[in-house]
Order: structure tokens, then sequence, then C-alpha cells
């Protein structure tokens, strides 16, 4: 008759830390798919409370839409682009939020 003895080491975790889900800077990302078909997606982040705002442009600059346009609270943001209404070509969108601004170019292919 064999005896066996395990000796098990269990300690309880004393603190937990947290995921910070606030970012560190504000970023707009390149939309994605790119080039899109229909409907593309922007993500952008914001590190303070501040007016938002996300627009289409032509490649004239001119506004197009208006995706964002009211305060947000810092953190990731998504938007879907519908653009089933736009012809096939290249489109500017524009973050604004306080001081940071940030444009990047997008292809639409129908």
């Amino acid at each position: 008759d064999s005896t066996e003895f395990y000796d098990f080491n269990y300690k309880l975790p004393t603190d937990v830390k947290a995921r910070q889900t606030i970012p560190n800077a504000f970023k707009l990302m390149q939309n994605f798919p790119n080039p899109f078909n229909l409907t593309t997606t922007i993500i952008f982040k914001i590190v303070k409370t501040g007016f938002v705002k996300l627009i289409l442009l032509d490649v004239l600059g001119r506004r197009i839409k208006t995706l964002v346009n009211e305060m947000k609270s810092p953190g990731s943001y998504s938007v879907t682009l519908d653009a089933s209404n736009l012809s096939s070509g290249i489109y500017f969108y524009r973050l604004s939020v306080g001081n940071f601004n940030d444009v990047k170019k997008m292809i639409l292919l129908k």
C-alpha cells in the first residue's frame, strides 16, 4: 500500500488591477475596410470629455455628411458609415475635439 502526499500552495489575491479603458491620447483610426463598398467603420478615441465632431468630406473639402456632433465622455467609439447613397470615389473624414483635429482618407468602390 503506497501513500502519496501533495503540498498545495494557494495564495489569495490581494489586489485587483483595473484595465484602463480611457485612452491616453486622442486618436482617429483608419476606417476599415478600406477601400470599401457600401459600409465602413471608423473608430476614434478621446481622452477627455468634449464636443466631438466627425464629418465626411468630398475631395474638394465640402461637407457631405455629419457623422457625430455631440458631447462625448473619454473612451473609444465606433461609427458605421452607410455610403449607399454616395458615388464611388475618394472621401475624407475629419475628427475635431477641442484643439485636436485629424483627417484620414477613404476610398469608396461600388
